[in-house]
């Protein structure tokens, strides 16, 4: 496990100390209204001395936190969205939730409330994509200077396709890949953002002039009638849409979030490794292209087409990782679970 302490001769805190400072990073009055951040298993008495940072608390990411020896996982993705009547182990969730309890490790979710908070998945998001000063997209109801999504200026114009790759270079490599809608080398300065699936916000994006729009989840309808109404009477053929996987555009916030937790945690005198997890929880394995290589999970150690050891598809295959292999995290970053 590779993290970095900021605190030698701090002391561990509770989990309840742990909860009072992530309320003061991503306060839970800032979460959408369907939203279910917050503590899922864990005692508040317990001490944390090791804390994990992760997209989703799947199984793969579960037992990521228990063998680095986790007091506690924080995800963006809430375990449950919906109520329901039993965690029995027999269930995939149940599993998941026993899992934890029997290794006492603790579960925090993360989520809408660290989307519209300073520093959160869209800052991260726009940083990215080169902004360095933004504004919400969809300001929040009890304080505007935050909410979902965010807008703002790069520092000179690019074209869309340079946008798209630096976008592409930023976040962790998947099946999905990035998508764009619109003309690779039309100029592009005010850029739109939203981590996680925002084909909620074209409105907003649409008022708040953006050239570009960068999100994930876009789904066909949505992005559809948002382009034919770019081109249409009296448009300007804006804004172009450029589709990130759901996981790799709200990863880029684990190690900002770690970080901003790790350094408040040492601030009031505590000892804490808090690291993030290397490991792809996206539920996509490969794509295949039209007329062209197939896009596959597998990697340098895995059997090629005709089960040897090579792959004799071309030098232009793409390696994507399959959910639960590792990838080339940030070196920045701590991660978890040796090398990537």
């Amino acid at each position: 496990m590779s993290e970095q302490s900021t605190s030698p001769t701090g002391t561990a805190p509770t989990l309840a100390e742990v909860l009072e400072t992530v309320e003061q990073l991503w306060p839970l009055r800032l979460q959408e209204p369907w939203d279910a951040s917050g503590l899922v298993t864990g005692r508040p008495d317990r001490p944390v001395r090791r804390i994990l940072f992760a997209v989703d608390p799947v199984a793969d990411v579960v037992a990521e936190a228990v063998a680095t020896g986790a007091d506690l996982l924080v995800t963006h993705h809430p375990l449950f969205l919906r109520g329901v009547t039993s965690v029995a182990a027999d269930g995939f969730k149940g599993a998941v939730v026993h899992e934890l309890i029997e290794h006492r490790c603790a579960l925090l979710a993360c989520h809408t409330n660290a989307d519209s908070a300073p520093d959160g998945v869209s800052d991260a998001v726009a940083r990215a994509a080169g902004l360095t000063a933004t504004t919400p997209l969809a300001p929040h109801p009890a304080d505007p200077a935050v909410g979902i999504g965010r807008v703002g200026d790069l520092a000179r114009p690019v074209r869309l396709r340079e946008l798209a790759r630096r976008l592409a270079d930023a976040v962790p490599p998947t099946a999905h890949g990035v998508r764009v809608a619109g003309d690779p080398d039309a100029l592009v300065r005010r850029v739109a953002v939203c981590g996680g699936a925002g084909d909620s916000l074209f409105d907003e994006v649409r008022a708040a002039g953006a050239d570009v729009y960068v999100t994930a989840d876009l789904r066909h309808h949505p992005a559809s009638e948002a382009r034919e109404a770019a081109r249409g009477p009296g448009a300007g053929g804006t804004p172009y849409l450029v589709d990130l996987s759901h996981f790799a555009s709200e990863w880029l916030w684990l190690p900002v979030g770690a970080a901003a937790l790790r350094e408040a945690l040492a601030g009031r005198g505590h000892d804490v490794q808090v690291a993030v997890s290397a490991l792809r929880s996206d539920p996509w394995d490969f794509r295949i292209d039209h007329d062209r290589p197939e896009h596959d999970s597998r990697g340098p150690d895995r059997p090629g087409p005709d089960g040897s050891g090579h792959d004799d598809r071309g030098p232009d295959r793409t390696d994507h990782g399959r959910p639960g292999r590792r990838f080339a995290a940030d070196p920045g970053a701590p991660t978890a679970g040796g090398p990537a």
